[in-house]
């Protein structure tokens, strides 16, 4: 999986306050909605946690993960 570069124009202390805040985020949103039973639930859990994780790379992200012939999907759950 490819890391996604810092923008030249954005300063490294800004990159850093970024994925901070995708972590906050995601941890947030376990923290809300992990416990609700379900496996199509939890599956929707994750994968809105990989989204604030991934922020833009989201589908890029789902596509590195795919592979049909081994049967290998991503799954983006049911909304509890």
């Amino acid at each position: 999986m490819a890391v996604e570069e810092t923008p030249s124009y954005k300063a490294p202390g800004w990159y850093a306050a970024e994925l901070q805040a995708r972590i906050r985020a995601a941890l947030d949103l376990a923290a809300h909605y992990g416990t609700i039973d379900g496996e199509d639930h939890k599956m929707w859990v994750i994968d809105q946690m990989v989204r604030r994780l991934t922020g833009g790379t989201y589908p890029s992200w789902c596509a590195d993960r795919i592979d049909e012939q081994r049967g290998y999907t991503w799954r983006q759950g049911i909304a509890p």
